[in-house]
């Protein structure tokens, strides 16, 4: 029996060749008539910056410039997602349909990932890599390394071109 690909989780660090990624997810979400979950993890301060922060700030003055940062990266994303959505399908509306969920969550981004996943019932990863050697070589970033070796799903990585960037507003 094929496998049924139903939810896709489209992993982002944001970078230059996220717009290339997402295509990718795009076309897959299209060809399978599934829908996207996209995720940004945000990593936590270690204790000893979150205790530095809170020398200058209280706890909750920190907690809440982390909701807002959350809240920025979210609005970054959405609107990055609609400006692709409006370029690569003829409108926004054309696909946007297909993007089910966006969220930013701050965590390690392997664990957070594996947990969006999870979350979402994905039946897919998709995510980037874009580390190269001085040869040329393509070698996979940690994030990337640790998702492809703890995923209980399929992982489909797209090798971003390298040199590869394109700027969205």
């Amino acid at each position: 029996m094929l496998p049924k690909i139903e939810t896709i989780l489209y992993a982002t660090a944001l970078g230059p060749g996220a717009p290339y990624v997402f295509r990718h997810t795009l076309s897959l979400a299209r060809q399978y008539q599934a829908k996207i979950v996209a995720v940004h993890a945000i990593e936590p301060l270690s204790t000893f910056g979150q205790s530095l922060v809170e020398q200058y700030i209280s706890h909750d003055a920190s907690e809440e410039m982390h909701r807002k940062a959350r809240e920025t990266v979210k609005a970054q994303l959405k609107g990055r997602i609609e400006q692709l959505c409006t370029r690569e399908c003829n409108g926004a509306a054309n696909c946007e349909n297909l993007v089910s969920a966006i969220k930013v969550v701050e965590g390690y981004p392997a664990q957070a990932i594996l947990d969006a996943a999870k979350e979402c019932s994905a039946d897919l990863i998709v995510m980037g890599s874009h580390r190269h050697t001085m040869i040329g070589e393509v070698i996979l970033g940690s994030t990337t390394r640790k998702v492809l070796h703890s995923a209980d799903l399929p992982v489909f990585v797209v090798k971003i071109p390298e040199g590869y960037t394109e700027e969205l507003r």
